[in-house]
């Protein structure tokens, strides 16, 4: 059985869902097990079609990032998300949340998994690696 790397999002601005994509398929590529759980504000990266944007007064300079990236050959948000389920990252929508901004399963990216947060912390306290994003 591989080792585990578990990220927990929750936030869902650009920052954290690039970066926790980076992270997750970067350890999936390395032949760790990836679970990302997507909770409170992170749970919208999950949802369909999802543009996420830089925070607050940045919000302007996420085209300018997303530039830089092309310009790099990274690839945007969707194409990363779709990168991690090709590459077997368990993307997880926490259950509660969802259920406190009426989010249903339809609204959610296929492949996307709903789990409890103590399942969740059932599968980190067996993990190699934690990690918060948020």
């Amino acid at each position: 059985m591989a080792e585990k790397l578990c990220i927990v999002v929750s936030e869902g601005s650009f920052d954290k869902a690039i970066m926790s994509l980076m992270l997750a398929t970067t350890g999936a590529s390395m032949g760790l097990e990836a679970h990302v759980f997507y909770s409170f504000f992170g749970l919208k990266l999950l949802k369909k079609g999802t543009k996420p944007k830089l925070p607050g007064i940045m919000k302007p300079f996420t085209f300018m990032m997303t530039g830089k990236m092309k310009k790099m050959k990274m690839p945007g948000y969707q194409e990363m998300l779709q990168q991690a389920i090709d590459l077997g990252v368990n993307l997880y929508a926490c259950s509660t949340t969802m259920s406190l901004m009426n989010v249903s399963e339809s609204d959610l990216v296929k492949g996307t998994k709903v789990l409890g947060a103590s399942a969740f912390l059932n599968m980190a306290a067996d993990a190699k690696v934690n990690l918060f994003i948020g």
